[in-house]
């Protein structure tokens, strides 16, 4: 789950961590009341959306301006102006995709005196089961960007969880972003409040781009972006309430209420697959035959007919989706269980695109049986490399 950059730095503020002041506002009216509070002269206007590239994005309306989603306001009118032009409008960022978000919500922010930019992450490190910390001096700028054209300038290392953070590694950072003196300790106590909040909140990930140095001498986290493991959110209801909906994609918010691993894709084709193996290894061959899928779907290995039933609606759903491919390895999920709930499904939605159908393991051929006596118009599908070349030769028709 994500949430927005002020929610992100309410939460380290709470942990000590240093953050500018700001007040979050939802309509252009209040604005002025915003700025005032925070007294200026200098303040940010920055869009909130769950995207990242904000300040180089450009907005769809002509009426929104040309200067992006992150703006720097001089006076409490340009506050006020850039309130009215950016909010209801959508921004497009290279996270967003061509169809941009709407920017239902902005964070009007002290400005600060920047000295220095850099880049610090936290992670959890797949290969090695640990917390890590990606850092660099080039602060302000795509990581992906540093990654490939100057990877040196990108320091990386894990925390083990039996010692926790260690002065050493306060250090590491300080190093890593050449701080010294008063600098370098604040960066040891950032580094421990960080690792503080990224542990006990359940985090997946926690960026900060850019980490500043004000010209005062302080270390301030500028910006602050950060998703959380939505396995762990059950223990968080505090951070379950920052959820913003309407950042999420509609499908994806219904396959949640029904335990359902959706990811919403740019493609032609629906896939509906137990195992999230098996249902990378369905997109893949997919690709290979040269279309798109249009999902990730997950049913999860004990799926019940319901379940099934609300993942094959959620699917048709997708007005782009141009054929559908069900691909079942029944292994604790049964063949006849996932033959019954497609049936149940086409027969309260309908089946306006084609269907082809793979089932494979347990109670397989009571599964096939059930399709075809369904009266139905599936294909059925031999194998995954057939189920594949049957589809796409479905699609294009």
């Amino acid at each position: 789950m994500n949430i927005h950059e002020y929610q992100a730095k309410a939460i380290l503020k709470d942990y000590g961590c240093p953050v500018s002041k700001g007040v979050p506002i939802f309509s252009a009216g209040e604005a002025e009341a915003a700025a005032k509070a925070l007294g200026g002269p200098l303040w940010v206007v920055k869009s909130q959306i769950h995207a990242g590239g904000r300040g180089k994005g450009k907005f769809k309306e002509a009426s929104a301006g040309e200067k992006g989603g992150v703006r720097l306001a001089k006076s409490i009118d340009e506050v006020k102006a850039f309130a009215t032009e950016m909010l209801g409008a959508t921004l497009v960022t290279i996270q967003t995709g061509p169809a941009g978000k709407q920017v239902n919500r902005l964070y009007v922010e002290d400005g600060s005196d920047i000295d220095k930019e850099f880049y610090l992450s936290m992670l959890v490190d797949r290969a090695t089961g640990r917390v890590a910390f990606v850092v660099s001096t080039e602060g302000g700028m795509d990581i992906e960007t540093v990654a490939h054209d100057t990877p040196e300038k990108i320091i990386t290392f894990s925390v083990d969880p039996a010692t926790g953070v260690m002065p050493h590694h306060g250090r590491t950072v300080a190093k890593a972003l050449k701080l010294t003196g008063p600098l370098a300790k604040q960066a040891g106590d950032l580094v421990s409040k960080l690792y503080a909040a990224f542990t006990e909140k359940d985090m997946a990930m926690l960026e900060i781009n850019p980490l500043i140095v004000t010209k005062g001498g302080e270390l301030k986290c500028l910006d602050a972006k950060v998703s959380f493991d939505s396995n762990a959110l059950y223990r968080h209801p505090e951070v379950m309430e920052l959820r913003d909906v309407t950042e999420e994609d509609e499908k994806e918010i219904e396959a949640s209420k029904y335990d359902l691993s959706y990811i919403a894709l740019d493609g032609t084709i629906g896939c509906m697959v137990n195992g999230a193996g098996l249902a990378m290894a369905t997109m893949d061959i997919i690709k290979l035959y040269g279309e798109e899928p249009a999902n990730f779907l997950d049913v999860g290995g004990g799926a019940s007919k319901e379940k099934v039933t609300a993942a094959f609606k959620i699917i048709t759903a997708d007005p782009a989706v141009k054929g559908i491919l069900v691909n079942i390895f029944g292994g604790i999920m049964r063949c006849d269980i996932i033959a019954e709930g497609v049936i149940a499904a086409v027969k309260e939605v309908g089946l306006k695109v084609p269907l082809v159908v793979r089932l494979e393991g347990t109670n397989v051929e009571l599964g096939k049986q059930i399709l075809s006596q369904s009266g139905l118009n599936v294909i059925a599908a031999d194998d995954l490399d057939d189920a594949a070349a049957q589809i796409v030769k479905a699609v294009r028709g």
